[in-house]
């Protein structure tokens, strides 16, 4: 593959789109892991995509096997960026590393949402930022890399009736991580998850960014 194909387009065996490689050198690197991933992912469909940019965010292929999708999220996710539908992020770490480029979705971060809540019930500012938001999360992106707790209450919002289009939970820990994703794959929402302990932010900022990516070769 050549630096020309990062021209946005349909990504094939032959192409390649990275919308944060500025540089000759940085689209090189990039490019050369994705050849790797691609061999020993697999290259097949779009959650092939999804595997090998989270595995390469770790430097680890077996992510690739811990992966987990329910409910086309793909889809949901290339939908509701089309709709401009908001991203929500749990903690600064994963609302920074979401790429700016190739969408024109608000990326916002639950820390800016439920200080009075926290303070009051003395649970974690992720967690109280999601009960501050309640049904402004409908329709949009929420993408979890650090917090188990939060993607808990989650859960239980869900199960009360609210519908965001797409969960990327990917919280990574020995408390919770593995029980909140358990309970994620069993709602009806389109989400993408690891099975396990394993996870983190790498992993929940490199899905999304993927989506991002697919979403702009689309409008190529």
């Amino acid at each position: 593959m050549s630096e020309g194909s990062s021209r946005l387009g349909a990504t094939t065996a032959s192409t390649y789109t990275d919308l944060g490689a500025d540089t000759a050198e940085g689209f090189s690197i990039s490019c050369r892991s994705r050849l790797l991933a691609r061999d020993v992912v697999g290259d097949l469909t779009v959650e092939d995509r999804i595997r090998q940019r989270c595995s390469i965010a770790v430097g680890d292929f077996d992510m690739a096997g811990l992966m987990r999708f329910v409910g086309r999220p793909v889809k949901a996710g290339l939908d509701a960026l089309a709709a401009g539908a908001p991203i929500v992020a749990d903690i600064r770490m994963v609302q920074v590393g979401v790429q700016k480029k190739g969408h024109r979705s608000k990326v916002d971060c639950l820390l800016d949402h439920g200080a009075d809540i926290a303070a009051a019930k003395g649970i974690t500012r992720t967690s109280a930022g999601m009960l501050a938001m309640g049904s402004e999360l409908n329709g949009t992106i929420v993408v979890i890399g650090n917090a188990p707790s939060c993607l808990l209450s989650l859960c239980h919002l869900i199960e009360e009736g609210a519908r965001p289009a797409l969960v990327i939970g990917c919280p990574v820990g020995f408390v919770n991580a593995a029980e909140s994703k358990e309970a994620l794959r069993k709602l009806d929402v389109p989400s993408v998850s690891t099975e396990g302990t394993r996870g983190g932010s790498p992993v929940a900022v490199a899905a999304i960014n993927e989506i991002i990516t697919m979403f702009a070769e689309k409008g190529a």
